[in-house]
């Protein structure tokens, strides 16, 4: 039986009592008498923020990464790598969490989007920006979750009862057709400049959604469009690259040219990822006590021998010795002989780094695909942008032919595979490899590089039970593949 009539049970007994309360305190806050004026709307879209810097919390972040060829779990994480079989309840229990915490952004972005329009006290143009950051927030949870877990519930109002639980699984199409129209109607009123360290949303974070979700649907003219008036328009720059260590400059400060949108972290929000990749005691990559190296690099992937020394990515991202007490350089052991590198601790031992969503570089990689897929074949700009990211990559001037450069004589399949090789490379550990393995249709073909079997089932990620056992118009025979 569904647990909705234990808590309508506990409702009809509460509601029962309530002749007991003879007062209403008059501090008492709801949504009735919440939404009165500007700043009350600007608390709201607050809550919106902090929801999203949840929703990108470890757990997320984890299932991004180790579904993917290069990266293995270790531990309690190891069954998310194992492809030959479903998801084991612990990691089970993981993908509800992902499920329950994009579900509470939208609920959040759904009350700003339901209640800041009837607000009088407020500056319009206030009231039309919070209204976009709520649209975009709300898109792109819903492109997160019908990426990991295919069809799911449209929600676009306020849950505040019971009542709203019932909601059926909406086909793919439908849930993209919403997350395109909030995507456009966020990037209507957002702001254009914005100092990056206020962490706020500007018009080119709706852009990179639009580009992003445009590349997903093969909509090519499209992503190309918008992810090249970024790179034209957008008031960013790559930073520029002599040695491994300039990478650093990239994560290491909110303040930098090259983020549209990150999940910024600080002395109080520290991040945890270094924590997942690093062993403990290890600088100066890891100057905390802890470490659990739960996240190990698959050299059978790319990762090996072909990924080129002199790619300066590579020795950004992966290493295989630290410094002891002693300050002599010690090789790892061989359980775990090599270990990712990108995110670290400082050396007062804090996890400051922020965690990017979208950065400048990716647009030249989805303007590179999208305007070859475009075209039938790789056209001279497709190209030009390829070999921008590749040219930093190898230190060289990004404006100026270099050695190691692309050229235009490859057939469509080739090129869009050298643009997801750079991106690989390029965006190690930030969660977009899978999503570009999935969309592209290459799944089964990398992991099988990598010595991974895979089952159809994993493409999907498990509906969680408790919302299979709470809504009315899901049930078991809807579950995802394999669940």
């Amino acid at each position: 039986m569904k647990k909705i009539l234990i808590i309508v049970t506990i409702l009809i007994g509460f509601f029962s009592c309530e002749e007991t309360l003879k007062e209403v305190p008059k501090n008492f806050i709801s949504k009735a008498n919440y939404y009165q004026n500007e700043s009350d709307a600007e608390g709201a879209i607050t809550g919106v923020y902090s929801s999203f810097a949840n929703n990108y919390g470890i757990t997320f972040w984890l299932f991004s990464v180790l579904h993917s060829d290069y990266a293995n779990g270790r531990g309690s994480q190891a069954p998310i790598s194992f492809f030959d079989q479903i998801l084991d309840q612990s990691n089970i229990n993981r993908a509800g969490s992902i499920w329950s915490s994009f579900y509470s952004t939208i609920n959040r972005a759904n009350s700003v989007l339901d209640n800041v329009p009837g607000i009088v006290d407020i500056d319009p143009q206030v009231q039309s920006r919070i209204l976009s950051e709520a649209y975009f927030f709300r898109a792109l949870s819903y492109f997160n979750l019908v990426r990991g877990f295919g069809a799911v519930p449209i929600k676009t109002s306020e849950s505040v009862d019971v009542s709203t639980l019932a909601n059926p699984r909406e086909s793919e199409a439908a849930v993209y057709e919403l997350i395109l129209s909030d995507a456009l109607e966020a990037e209507k009123n957002l702001p254009e400049n914005l100092d990056s360290k206020s962490g706020r949303l500007t018009v080119w974070a709706a852009k990179m959604l639009l580009a992003e979700v445009y590349l997903t649907l093969e909509q090519w003219a499209e992503a190309a469009r918008v992810s090249k008036e970024i790179i034209d328009n957008g008031p960013f720059d790559l930073i520029p690259v002599n040695e491994s260590e300039d990478f650093y400059n990239i994560f290491a400060t909110n303040t930098n040219p090259e983020y549209i949108l990150a999940v910024q972290h600080s002395e109080t929000r520290q991040s945890s990822i270094p924590t997942f990749i690093h062993r403990g005691n290890t600088p100066p990559y890891n100057y905390g006590s802890a470490g659990y190296f739960a996240w190990l690099p698959v050299l059978e992937s790319f990762l090996g021998e072909e990924w080129n020394d002199n790619d300066l990515r590579k020795g950004f991202n992966l290493y295989d010795s630290y410094l002891n007490s002693d300050g002599e350089w010690v090789q790892l052991p061989s359980s775990s002989p090599v270990l990712f590198k990108k995110f670290i601790t400082n050396e007062a031992g804090l996890s400051i780094y922020s965690n990017p969503v979208f950065r400048f570089a990716e647009a030249y990689l989805i303007f590179a695909e999208s305007e070859s897929m475009a075209n039938g074949g790789p056209t001279a700009e497709a190209v030009d942008a390829l070999n921008t990211i590749k040219r930093r990559a190898y230190g060289y001037n990004i404006n100026s032919a270099s050695p190691i450069d692309y050229t235009a004589d490859m057939s469509l399949e080739e090129f869009q595979d050298a643009v997801l090789q750079e991106k690989a490379y390029e965006f190690l550990l930030e969660g977009k490899r899978w999503w570009d393995l999935k969309r592209t249709g290459k799944v089964e073909v990398e992991l099988e590089r990598a010595g991974k079997s895979f089952i159809d089932e994993r493409y999907l990620w498990p509906i969680p039970e408790n919302e299979i056992n709470n809504n009315p118009e899901i049930n078991q025979e809807d579950q995802n593949p394999g669940y």
